[in-house]
């Protein structure tokens, strides 16, 4: 059955992905996007469809439509983007989340919230369970995103149990793939660029630090199984790659797969940053039957290929 769906931040990395999924599956989709970091050209080849539609708008301002399902990504998820105006990115997701839930509320619309595992902050137990509550800097430099992302959270739930709205909540782990921002600071791009252009690479820390690094395919096909589940399961549910490296190994993979004269070079760690990231995705695997298939290398084989052709 074809459902009209509303994907916010649709002109982002993870938003035009969605879309594109969404549309291949039969679906119109309405894109939504005030381009803060989202970009034109990730979703003008979708508008050969019928189907597709684009909408400039800024989810921190109330929004009207009619749609079957939501799916709420709009907000900054680089330190670099979300850092540059705090109150922007705190705005975004907490106002957009009052907005969006205010609209499926109004028109009974299922509603997914992209949150994120920086709810966890640098945590304190390995890997991160979906029942741990997290150790965060409510005042550190990042606390724009993650306290953001975790009132969300509180949003999504109590307007659940408040006013019966059919909520989904996701975090997302680290994802990559084709049309991350070059300049968006996060390592993936970061060590491509830097690769690409023989300079050298730059290790925050000791580079013993670990991430667990999940495909755009991958992560997007637990969002919509997600979506798809019966409205008694909600979540949170972590979508992300277990598999764990540390940032000096993936700085190796990098140059290796790029055949880089790129050297490393370490550098202080920024503040809050978390010395272990890495998802327990049990619940995924037995609510949602998913696991991600796709290995670091073969991920970033087409991650390469991306920045080469834009650079």
């Amino acid at each position: 059955m074809r459902k009209k769906i509303l994907v916010t931040g649709g002109a982002g990395f993870l938003g035009s992905h969605l879309c594109e999924k969404l549309l291949n599956q039969g679906h119109e989709v309405v894109s939504l996007d005030n381009y803060f970091t989202g970009q034109k050209q990730n979703i003008v080849h979708l508008l050969k469809s019928p189907y597709f539609e684009i909408i400039r708008h800024d989810v921190t301002m109330p929004f009207f439509i009619e749609v079957d399902e939501i799916y709420n990504l709009a907000c900054p998820a680089s330190p670099i983007h979300y850092q540059y105006n705090a109150i922007k990115t705190i705005k975004t997701s907490v106002m957009g989340s009052i907005n969006m839930l205010g609209l499926a509320k109004r028109v009974k619309a299922k509603i997914l919230q992209a949150s994120t595992s920086e709810v966890y902050g640098d945590p304190k137990i390995h890997p991160q369970t979906e029942d741990y509550w997290g150790h965060v800097n409510p005042i550190g430099t990042r606390s724009c995103y993650d306290e953001g992302k975790r009132c969300a959270e509180s949003l999504f739930i109590n307007y659940h149990r408040q006013n019966d709205v059919r909520i989904k909540l996701i975090r997302i782990f680290n994802t990559y793939g084709p049309r991350m921002d070059p300049e968006d600071g996060r390592v993936i791009s970061n060590f491509i660029v830097q690769a690409l252009k023989n300079k050298d690479i730059t290790i925050y820390g000791n580079g013993e630090q670990t991430r667990s690094f999940c495909y755009v395919d991958d992560l997007l096909e637990g969002m919509v199984r997600l979506m798809n589940t019966p409205d008694s399961f909600i979540g949170p549910v972590n979508v992300g790659n277990p598999g764990e490296f540390t940032i000096k190994q993936l700085a190796e993979t990098v140059i290796r797969l790029t055949n880089s004269k790129s050297k490393l070079v370490y550098e202080p760690l920024p503040e809050d940053d978390p010395m272990q990231r890495q998802p327990d995705i049990s619940l995924a695997r037995k609510e949602l039957g998913w696991e991600p298939t796709i290995a670091l290398e073969d991920g970033l084989k087409p991650t390469i290929e991306f920045f080469k052709s834009i650079i």
